[in-house]
C-alpha cells in the first residue's frame, strides 16, 4: 500500500511550505523573516492546506452526486463513504477559512521559541479541530484515529495549556511530521497491528459533518459580532483583543518593529 494520491503529494508539500515560513517568521530570518507583508504567509498557507481537504470532500461528493456511488475506492485503496456529509464538511471548511482573523498580526516569541499568532483563539482552534477530524472521518477513515484524533489533540492540548498564540505553529510542524512517516512507512496504517478500521457508516458520518458545519457557523457568527462591537476588520485587525488568550499571547511577542523591517 502506497501513499500515492494526489491528496498525500499535496498535503505534505503544503505542510512543508508552511513550516519554513513559520520558521522564517520565528527566528526572524533577514528581511523576509521581519517584513510586514510576509505575516501574512500563515493565513495564506492555512488556507491553501484547508482547500486541498476542501477540494477532497467534493471530489467524494462528486462519485455520490454524479457517479451514484455511495462508496469508491481511492487509488490507494481505501474506501470512502460519499454523500451528503461531503458537502456539509466541505462548506464548513470554506467556513473555517474566514474564521481566521488578524492576518497581519503574526509575531516572533521574545525567547525566538515559537511563531505567535494571538488572534488565534480557542474559538478557531474548536472550530478547525471538529473540521479537520470530519475531514479525516470521510476522507481518510482508516487513519481518522492518527491524523484525525490524536495529531489534533497534540498542538490543541499545547495551546490550551501552556503555549498561548502558538497553535497553528505546532499544528504545522506535527502535520508535516505525520505525513512525512505516513509517505515513508505507509504499513504502519494500514497493515501493522496498529490499523484502524471505518465503520463507514453513513448516520455517524451526516451527524459528525452537520457537528463541524455547526461548529463552524457558530465561530464566524461569534467573530462578526466582536468586529461589529470593536468597530474592526477582522481579517485587518484583531478582534479577539481584550481576551484572555490573545492578551497572554501578546505578552509573549518579541519587540520587532515589523512594520519598519522590511
Amino acid at each position: 500500500m502506497y501513499q500515492n494520491s494526489w491528496f498525500h503529494y499535496a498535503k505534505v508539500y503544503a505542510a512543508l511550505a508552511g513550516c519554513w515560513g513559520f520558521i522564517a517568521i520565528k527566528y526572524q530570518w533577514g528581511k523576509i523573516g521581519k517584513a510586514h507583508w510576509f505575516r501574512a504567509w500563515p493565513f495564506v498557507i492555512v488556507a491553501i492546506n484547508i482547500m486541498i481537504a476542501v477540494v477532497s470532500d467534493f471530489e467524494s461528493a462528486y462519485h455520490f452526486f454524479v457517479l451514484g456511488e455511495s462508496t469508491w475506492v481511492t487509488s490507494e485503496g481505501a474506501t470512502q463513504l460519499a454523500g451528503w456529509n461531503n458537502v456539509f464538511n466541505g462548506i464548513a471548511g470554506i467556513i473555517n477559512i474566514f474564521c481566521m482573523t488578524g492576518w497581519w498580526s503574526v509575531y516572533a516569541s521574545e525567547d525566538k521559541t515559537d511563531m505567535l499568532w494571538p488572534d488565534m483563539t480557542w474559538v478557531y482552534i474548536i472550530a478547525y479541530d471538529i473540521w479537520n477530524f470530519c475531514y479525516t472521518y470521510n476522507c481518510l477513515p482508516t487513519h481518522s484515529w492518527f491524523c484525525g484524533f490524536a495529531l489534533l489533540l497534540a498542538p490543541t492540548v499545547a495551546a490550551f495549556i501552556w503555549n498561548k498564540g502558538g497553535w497553528i505553529q505546532n499544528r504545522a510542524f506535527t502535520l508535516a511530521i505525520w505525513c512525512m512517516f505516513a509517505q515513508v512507512f505507509p504499513y504502519f496504517q494500514e497493515e501493522s497491528i496498529f490499523v484502524t478500521h471505518s465503520t463507514l457508516d453513513p448516520s455517524a458520518a451526516t451527524a459528525v459533518s452537520i457537528a463541524a458545519l455547526v461548529a463552524n457557523i457558530a465561530a464566524i457568527i461569534y467573530i462578526a459580532y466582536r468586529a461589529k462591537k470593536l468597530g474592526r476588520n477582522p481579517y485587518k485587525q484583531d478582534v479577539f483583543e481584550g481576551t484572555s488568550d490573545w492578551e497572554k499571547a501578546t505578552a509573549r511577542r518579541a519587540k520587532v518593529d515589523y512594520a519598519h523591517a522590511e
